[in-house]
């Protein structure tokens, strides 16, 4: 079970461990907990429901080792600023040495004091919950420089809403070790949208649905194609090295990328699908005060995202000079969490 979880867990979430590393690490932590209590409590179970809790904590223990050893790879790239990576991985081997030593003579003082099931469990909660507690402080504390989605959502929200441009520290402050995948947050914390990158293109077009408001007098399909020849233009090759299609009944947004496209323009297409939907919100706000409540037509989301376009081609080349200068590193890729698509040339 550990074996086969292993490969698994690789396979599924090996792309998402270094954007989302401050999250992972203090997974490893919750599995290996849990893993440990699952151990405590089998011999309470008959023999044939033991083996499945032991395997289940065999498999909690084999994701606590995959995400702990990739997350802290990550941490300690984090951390070796002068490039000075195997020093530090030395010392804190060596802490952990120590750690380990104390606590094992601390163990050795407190198996002598516990002799009641009420006391070994009440001392062991009470030591996983500040183990629990003590690591989310640490994963926390850390202010990483790469933008992954959630932390270049706080720092677009900020710099829309009161043309200010967080530092990663600030950002730090803010950023949720657990949040949900894809969401996008404006200023406010509140969710716009939701937004997907790297998808491929069949996706996008699958995605493609034409609203009934359309003010096109054409069958569906005419509508689809029409509206696919819009989209290419506003994405024109020349212009953008990624293509975006929003969704206004559901917010949620799909961010096909070009071959060879850079992490630059990664950020760039991520920016841009992040003031489609603050525009969107817009949109429906106003609507909704006049008493023009419904879906968009095909013709007001494809303005949209040709609003979004023109205001990231006018105003991102100055943002990245900002992001730069507040100590943001752009040349990291973070926002992909899974295996992503590029697409190639596209013949007119």
């Amino acid at each position: 079970m550990g074996r086969i979880t292993t490969i698994l867990f690789a396979y599924r979430l090996g792309t998402s461990l270094e954007p989302e590393c401050k999250m992972y690490r203090l997974l490893a932590d919750i599995f290996n907990d849990t893993a440990m209590v699952l151990e405590c409590l089998s011999p309470a179970f008959p023999k044939p429901i033991r083996v499945t809790i032991l395997a289940t904590s065999s498999a909690l223990k084999a994701l606590c080792g995959v995400a702990a050893g990739s997350s802290k790879a990550s941490l300690s790239a984090h951390f070796a600023r002068w490039g000075n990576l195997g020093e530090l991985n030395a010392k804190d081997s060596s802490q952990e040495t120590v750690i380990s030593l104390l606590g094992m003579l601390a163990g050795s003082a407190v198996v002598s004091i516990i002799t009641t099931p009420f006391a070994t469990w009440s001392t062991l909660m009470l030591l996983l919950s500040t183990h629990l507690a003590m690591n989310y402080r640490a994963v926390r504390s850390v202010s990483m420089r790469s933008l992954n989605r959630h932390r270049a959502n706080i720092v677009f929200g900020n710099l829309l809403a009161n043309d200010k441009l967080l530092t990663p520290t600030q950002v730090s402050q803010q950023e949720r070790v657990f949040e949900r995948d894809g969401a996008m947050r404006n200023a406010h914390d509140k969710i716009m949208g939701y937004a997907r990158i790297g998808v491929s293109f069949g996706e996008l077009v699958e995605h493609l649905e034409v609203p009934e408001q359309s003010r096109i007098p054409k069958s569906s399909m005419q509508v689809r194609s029409s509206c696919l020849n819009i989209l290419m233009d506003i994405f024109h090759p020349q212009r953008a090295e990624y293509i975006l299609w929003l969704d206004s009944r559901t917010r949620r947004c799909w961010i096909v990328l070009r071959q060879n496209c850079s992490v630059g323009s990664q950020l760039r297409a991520w920016y841009t699908s992040f003031v489609a939907l603050n525009n969107l919100m817009t949109v429906t706000t106003t609507n909704k005060k006049a008493g023009t409540v419904g879906l968009l037509s095909t013709e007001d989301t494809l303005d949209v995202l040709r609003k979004a376009q023109l205001h990231t081609q006018t105003h991102f080349t100055a943002i990245e000079k900002r992001l730069e200068t507040a100590g943001w590193d752009l040349n990291t890729a973070a926002l992909e969490t899974r295996s992503g698509f590029r697409i190639g040339p596209l013949t007119e």
